[in-house]
């Protein structure tokens, strides 16, 4: 495909009743403005209607037949001024689509890796040839048949082993007893010193002898193991030497990718990617830093004396196995990958105020639904952290030690999201902290939260299992990872009967029942396309924003962790 070089697209319909924003967005969370859902709506239009793409989106039945790696992509809009005052927008694409970079309507990536004669294809040649090797060389059936006589060996040796310690042991009870008798018929004298001194030689020998056997069937099975080790490591060394020259050059080709990659902001001042990234915690930068479209479509803004308005990036197609990822839906820009990248290019623009700042729970009161001398037991209203946070400090943890100053050692024995209102026990003194927590740890503890989902629920109940981890690269959004996620478990049960909550929209009211405590893990287990496939109401992380996040921790059961007595709460949500 040709690369359009005029990147800059006028609004199909007429903008006159929209009024430009009087700050540019906030990148990392956002309501977008009025003029990005309109481009929005028009690049939308265009994905759904253009023929130049072959990329599969997994939007229809037959693309998710075809492969089931095929996912969707992520797409940007920035919303710009021209320089003769033309308001139009830019459109991008996160990565790469159909392995290229420069599609027509789209802005360029910041640096071309794939361009012709480049550094970075250069290298790959290299590095490819190398993969090529050394799959060639793991392919020799020697190796395999080398690692399957050394595992036979070493379960042989160890098995032999084994029998002959067990064979020691019995010999050397035998001739413990064998001694004692010896010692009583010499102090009973009927056992010579002589004849008691030949009897002490010939168990010494023995125990010897064991030993010896002991020596020698480890140094037979060692210098055959040995030798076939020695047979193999000549066919894996070649292949770890190949191995390791791969890494240095990968590593090398990555670091002068990252010096390629070079960032503008408003005052002409440049940074590549690794001088942004150097002072993170990663100190790196990660796979993928700058080829996400937010980036991507700044950095041709500024190359190209556009004046950036407002921006607004969406999901376009099928969802990625771990990810939780809606179709057409708005999202932020991820702060493992843009926040350094985008601090530098938004540095002197005004821009929005970051609303995660802020204290929502700054004038509300905190409900006392239970307290006694060991526990307290409140009604966490929506959008009130539990603990203190990185900028806020106020939370249910500092309103009740402010509220009983006698509280002494660790209070807060679980949490509730800070979008998620209910029941919440905290401790007033470490005995009853340390008792409750080992009711959590064993999960005698019994909860029930009821929550609004987005669509209607056909089945009346079921379970949810669905391991979870967090999302390196865009905390805290948990992704679903069989490989190193934690087990999480979820039933549910559908509410009946249903409330007619919303006549646009079909919506279910669920109990949830967490056997676990993973984070966020009901919001992702009704949001991930493999758990119920429909997001809570109002959850700005995995479905859409609403008035607040619908999900209450309504009823609890206990013991009291100091008198014992059975305890149990129900609070009923307030939407």
């Amino acid at each position: 495909m040709t690369v359009q070089k005029r990147c800059f697209t006028p609004y199909k319909e007429s903008i006159e009743g929209y009024d430009l924003p009087e700050r540019f967005t906030f990148p990392f969370y956002y309501q977008p403005h009025p003029l990005c859902i309109l481009a929005t709506k028009e690049l939308q239009h265009f994905l759904t209607n253009q023929d130049q793409l072959q990329h599969s989106f997994g939007l229809s039945l037959e693309e998710n037949i075809k492969t089931e790696s095929t996912t969707g992509k992520m797409f940007g809009v920035l919303v710009v001024k021209s320089e003769q005052g033309e308001v139009g927008y830019l459109s991008a694409f996160s990565g790469k689509l159909e392995d290229a970079n420069f599609l027509t309507n789209f802005v360029p990536p910041v640096f071309d890796m794939l361009k012709k004669d480049s550094l970075f294809l250069e290298k790959q040649v290299v590095i490819n040839n190398i993969n090529r090797e050394i799959d060639n060389l793991e392919q020799n059936p020697k190796i395999n048949e080398l690692t399957r006589q050394l595992e036979q060996m070493n379960a042989q040796f160890e098995c032999e082993l084994q029998t002959h310690r067990e064979r020691i042991v019995d010999n050397r009870k035998i001739r413990k007893e064998k001694r004692f008798i010896a010692e009583q018929q010499f102090n009973e004298n009927t056992l010579g010193a002589d004849e008691f001194k030949l009897h002490s030689i010939q168990m010494s020998r023995e125990s010897v002898e064991d030993k010896n056997k002991l020596l020698e069937i480890k140094t037979f099975w060692q210098s055959r193991i040995d030798d076939i080790e020695e047979a193999l490591n000549l066919l894996l060394d070649e292949i770890n030497a190949l191995k390791k020259q791969r890494k240095k050059l990968s590593n090398n080709l990555q670091k002068k990718l990252f010096q390629q990659y070079k960032f503008l902001n408003q005052s002409g001042e440049e940074k590549s990617l690794l001088e942004l990234f150097k002072d993170t915690i990663l100190q790196k930068p990660p796979a993928g830093a700058g080829d996400c479209a937010a980036p991507k479509l700044i950095q041709y803004a500024f190359e190209n004396n556009y004046t950036p308005i407002a921006m607004a990036e969406f999901w376009w197609g099928k969802a990625p196995k771990s990810e939780i990822r809606q179709h057409k839906n708005f999202y932020p820009a991820c702060q493992g990958k843009c926040q350094p990248i985008l601090a530098h290019m938004l540095d002197g623009i005004d821009i929005d105020e970051n609303p995660l700042l802020e204290n929502p729970a700054e004038g509300r009161v905190l409900p006392i639904v239970f307290q006694d001398n060991d526990i307290v037991v409140v009604n966490k209203p929506a959008n009130f952290l539990s603990v203190p946070g990185k900028s806020i400090e106020d939370s249910v943890s500092t309103r009740i030690k402010s509220m009983f100053p006698h509280a002494s050692g660790p209070i807060i024995v679980h949490r509730l999201d800070m979008a998620t209102s209910g029941l919440l026990i905290v401790a007033l003194n470490s005995r009853a902290h340390k008792k409750l927590q080992q009711q959590f740890i064993n999960r005698t503890i019994e909860k029930r939260y009821v929550a609004i989902i987005e669509g209607e629920l056909s089945t009346d109940t079921g379970i949810i299992e669905l391991p979870l981890t967090v999302d390196l690269n865009d905390r805290p959004r948990q992704l679903v990872c069989y490989k190193q996620g934690k087990k999480a478990f979820t039933t549910y049960k559908k509410f009946d009967p249903q409330p007619v909550i919303n006549s646009k929209k079909k919506l279910t009211k669920v109990y949830l029942y967490p056997k676990t405590g993973r984070t966020h893990q009901l919001r992702v287990h009704c949001a991930h396309i493999d758990g119920l496939n429909m997001p809570i109401l109002g959850d700005d992380l995995y479905g859409n924003k609403n008035t607040r996040l619908h999900l209450h921790a309504e009823y609890i059961a206990f013991q009291h962790p100091v008198t014992q007595t059975s305890l149990q709460f129900q609070i009923d949500a307030d939407f």
